[in-house]
């Protein structure tokens, strides 16, 4: 599908799949080596995130990792406004998206910084995220928590038209793996990812060395990168638009794989008619 994103006026197409590289500002996020705090390890990540090929940078400040110490809205937005500060000064070119659940934060990030995309990892548990992203006209990341295939459609059909109803224009669906979900249902709602594009709109796939891979291959999550591109293969086969991950050139990599291959397919099948 020939989804696009309208980036500050500027169309990004996703007939291509794209990958958005994960900078984390926090000191607990479950994947150690996507830790960066100083202003100078900030850097080096945006720079490494483009310079792999991303296309995306997503900055979150809020560990949503089980066990993580909650953080408060003052402190979300510090840690936010110091990352964000330097990936625009590094990074001017590049789309930013901000991960967070909080409308005043996603305020802030947008207003302040100019963020391009707000990723909300709640299913929109705060309603007025839904009235905010639509004041600020950008687009919106909207993740389900939901256990299986049914009550994930159901769940984006009913989301997806109260932000319809706010005026939202750009929306892209999450099936949230890792969030609400056994071992079983996550692989189980990646085997029928493909029946999401019944609702017409791009689809954001993040299973970075997340645990549905490390419990499955019994390592740490450092010893994951083998499952995570296994996972986002598949991922694109059933349609995922957008990549999230830690390991930006192995995803940008997987991508041109599928990419070409797509297009000898194509190919052949264009001949034969």
């Amino acid at each position: 599908m020939d989804y696009t994103l309208n980036i500050k006026g500027r169309l990004m197409s996703l007939q291509t799949p794209v990958v958005m590289g994960i900078l984390n500002a926090t000191p607990d996020s479950f994947f150690a080596g996507s830790r960066v705090q100083t202003e100078a390890e900030i850097a080096r990540r945006a720079d490494a995130i483009v310079g792999e090929g991303g296309t995306i940078i997503d900055v979150g400040a809020y560990s949503t990792r089980p066990g993580a110490t909650d953080v408060t809205e003052a402190d979300e937005m510090e840690r936010l406004r110091m990352a964000l500060a330097v990936v625009r000064r590094q990074q001017p070119e590049v789309a930013v998206s901000v991960d967070t659940f909080r409308p005043d934060v996603a305020r802030m990030a947008v207003e302040e910084f100019g963020v391009d995309i707000v990723n909300d990892v709640s299913e929109g548990e705060h309603p007025a995220m839904f009235r905010m992203v639509a004041r600020l006209g950008v687009p919106y990341v909207l993740m389900s928590v939901q256990p299986d295939l049914r009550s994930t459609l159901l769940t984006f059909a009913r989301k997806v038209q109260m932000l319809r109803d706010y005026g939202q224009k750009d929306i892209i669906l999450d099936p949230g793996f890792g969030f609400g979900k056994t071992l079983e249902q996550n692989y189980e709602l990646m085997s029928q990812l493909e029946k999401l594009q019944v609702m017409d709109l791009p689809v954001l796939v993040g299973i970075s060395r997340k645990s549905m891979i490390s419990r499955v291959l019994q390592c740490q999550p450092d010893g994951a990168l083998a499952g995570t591109i296994t996972l986002n293969t598949i991922a694109l086969m059933k349609g995922a638009s957008i990549l999230r991950v830690h390991d930006v050139r192995e995803a940008v990599e997987c991508v041109k794989v599928w990419a070409f291959n797509r297009k000898i397919v194509n190919s052949k099948s264009s001949n034969s008619k």
